[in-house]
């Protein structure tokens, strides 16, 4: 069972391109400043380094990847236990969150919709989708087939 899917957030996009428009302005309007420049830069690359979140599903692991790759995590499917759809409430917000009450990780580039998976430790991840049915059939088959191999 191989799964892969790409969400965008667009609106992570359309912040961070009135984010460079602003920052085009500054710099533009004022006497360069290197220490300036590179703080807007880095804010910037974070920015756009959450405008998608890449899942993948195979044999081994359920992979996590934001953008383009700086941020990411796998999940090593023998550890997982339960899969279930959930709907994020709005001030979870997007992006990596730890949220202590209840007590989980939150990954997320757009809208509420989420998968969230119970691992072996008792750790509680919920991952963003715009397909949550389709993530979460593919989670509980691939720990299906895990189950099957021994």
């Amino acid at each position: 069972m191989n799964y892969k899917h790409t969400q965008t957030g667009y609106f992570i996009i359309c912040v961070a391109l009135a984010l460079v428009s602003l920052f085009v302005f500054i710099l533009s309007s004022s006497d360069f400043e290197p220490i300036v420049f590179a703080v807007m830069l880095l804010i910037v690359l974070i920015l756009i380094s959450f405008t998608t979140l890449k899942v993948t599903i195979d044999e081994t692991y359920l992979r996590i990847k934001f953008g383009y790759g700086i941020f990411w995590k796998k999940f090593p499917i023998n550890e997982i236990v339960s899969a279930r759809t959930v709907k994020n409430h709005w001030y979870y917000g997007w992006g990596i969150r730890l949220w202590l009450w209840p007590k989980m990780v939150i990954f997320n580039v757009s809208g509420f919709d989420a998968v969230e998976i119970k691992m072996k430790n008792g750790k509680v991840y919920r991952i963003g989708t715009d397909e949550p049915k389709q993530l979460e059939n593919a989670i509980l088959q691939a720990i299906e087939l895990k189950i099957e191999e021994f």
